[in-house]
């Protein structure tokens, strides 16, 4: 017992996550899922010539990830930009650090009071964390909002799990202890559950997914990328937050955390030959049964929810990618007669 208990320790020492990563896209109960990227992208051309088809019939609520509440940009220039097209934009107030289980309940409950106020049904667009919280909202309280909600959206959301979160958070895994000993305390820090990091693991996925599917029926897309771990990309700046300096006025916050988005992806490409955008790898961030969406362009981790200062104007923003996903998102209810009202 006990050699097979330390034959199976180095076991995962060795491989770390390398037989975990992609594992839903290998489970032959999972529905399949539908490349939806042309489709996409040409939505997406329509938007930047002025097209837009959102209706204001619903309510969009964005789900932002792990670390938003320290961050106060997450989300704001997607929230501006579909509040500039008189739609009705919400950004979920959420303890970004706490359980999955958790925040599940407080989605739940804003849906609820939204439609309550409005009598209109909820468009949810989760990005990291969030699309776990919000998938988790419909997976256990699917009764309560079958009525009430119009669809998901899942943007780079660990759905299956993360190699970056199992691997700091497994037991003997000593090349990872470095990193534990700064998240861990982070965590206790900024008041966050630590369980909040070790929902994101591909143990505690499966667990998750065995007690709580998505139901079939809604519509769902699910949006993966792959970060640039070239020269250039160590050098991306990120506008993440304002301060207001009472002598010089306000100043914008820069970031350099492009720069760890591409060593991250570096070290994942390199340890497991998988892409990622720094965070979650392409396989992890498909949903069974989702349409998908990636795009050839590179994109980060973080970029879909912050401004890059060093942003082409001659690129889609990223307030234009998430609207063409929500447009996706209702065409792929449409195309399943999902009633939106």
């Amino acid at each position: 017992m006990l050699l097979s208990m330390l034959a199976e320790r180095t076991r995962k020492y060795i491989r770390g996550s390398a037989d975990d990563i992609g594992w839903l896209q290998r489970d032959p109960y999972m529905p399949p899922v539908t490349d939806g990227t042309q489709r996409f992208m040409e939505i997406l051309d329509s938007i930047r010539f002025g097209v837009h088809k959102l209706p204001n019939s619903l309510v969009y609520l964005l789900i932002p990830g792990l670390g938003s509440n320290h961050v106060p940009l997450y989300f704001v220039n997607t929230k501006t930009h579909l509040t500039n097209l008189g739609l009705s934009c919400y950004i979920a107030k959420i303890h970004s650090e706490a359980s999955v289980e958790k925040n599940a309940r407080d989605v739940k409950q804003q849906i609820e009071e939204i439609y309550r106020c409005s009598q209109k049904r909820v468009m949810l667009h989760g990005h990291s964390k969030g699309g776990l919280d919000a998938a988790a909202a419909l997976s256990m309280y699917w009764v309560n909002l079958k009525d009430e909600v119009a669809g998901l959206a899942l943007a780079q959301s660990p759905y299956g799990g993360t190699p970056l979160a199992s691997d700091i958070a497994r037991q003997g895994q000593f090349g990872d202890l470095f990193l534990r000993a700064i998240v861990f305390p982070v965590f206790n820090i900024i008041k966050g559950d630590v369980r909040a990091l070790e929902d994101l693991t591909y143990e505690k996925r499966r667990e998750f997914l065995k007690k709580h599917s998505l139901p079939r029926e809604i519509p769902v897309v699910s949006f993966h990328t792959e970060a640039e771990i070239s020269p250039s990309a160590m050098a991306t700046l990120t506008h993440m937050a304002n301060i207001d300096l009472w002598l010089t006025g306000i100043h914008e916050v820069i970031v350099p955390s492009g720069a760890a988005m591409a060593a991250s992806a570096f070290v994942v490409q390199t340890k497991y030959g998988e892409k990622s955008d720094g965070l979650v790898t392409c396989r992890d961030a498909e949903v069974p049964g989702s349409v998908v969406v990636h795009p050839k362009r590179k994109l980060d981790h973080q970029w879909l929810v912050f401004s890059s200062v060093n942003d082409s104007p001659y690129e889609a923003s990223s307030a234009q990618v998430c609207e063409a996903l929500l447009q996706l998102l209702l065409e792929t209810g449409q195309s399943k007669n999902w009633n939106f009202t």
